[in-house]
Parts: C-alpha cells; sequence; structure tokens
C-alpha cells in the first residue's frame, strides 16, 4: 500500500501514472481502483480532491493521466 503525504491533485496524478507505468493498473480502468493501493482512512481526502477538481470517481485513469508526456514517440 502506497501512504500519501499530501492529496493535492498532482501527487494522486504521479501516484497513478506510477502504477500505470509499472503495468499494475491499466489506463483504461475506473479512478477507484486507486483505492486498493492508497490505504482506506485515507481514501476519503483522496475522493474529496479528485471531486474538488471534477474527476467522478468512475471516470478513467486516461482521464486523470490526461497531461502525460510521451519520451519515446
Amino acid at each position: 500500500m502506497v501512504t500519501l503525504v499530501g492529496y493535492s491533485l498532482e501527487i494522486i496524478v504521479e501516484e497513478a501514472r506510477e502504477l500505470v507505468g509499472r503495468g499494475v493498473l491499466s489506463r483504461h480502468q475506473p479512478i477507484y481502483t486507486l483505492c486498493q493501493y492508497i490505504p482506506a482512512r485515507e481514501w476519503e481526502a483522496v475522493e474529496l480532491e479528485l471531486e474538488r477538481h471534477d474527476f467522478l470517481l468512475r471516470d478513467r485513469l486516461i482521464d486523470l493521466l490526461s497531461r502525460e508526456t510521451w519520451e519515446n514517440d
């Protein structure tokens, strides 16, 4: 499990990008699949931050990672 120090959108995106990059999660899975990797007691704060930025838990991770940059185009 991952312990997030803060709950800014940037940190959530960074964690999602790492999990997708390692192949643990797919870009096409819903955002709520991140809850498997964040302690339950911290998930509410993550949800609130996502909602603050108009993300729904059913949205796909690719929506959250929309600012990705490709190094090997």
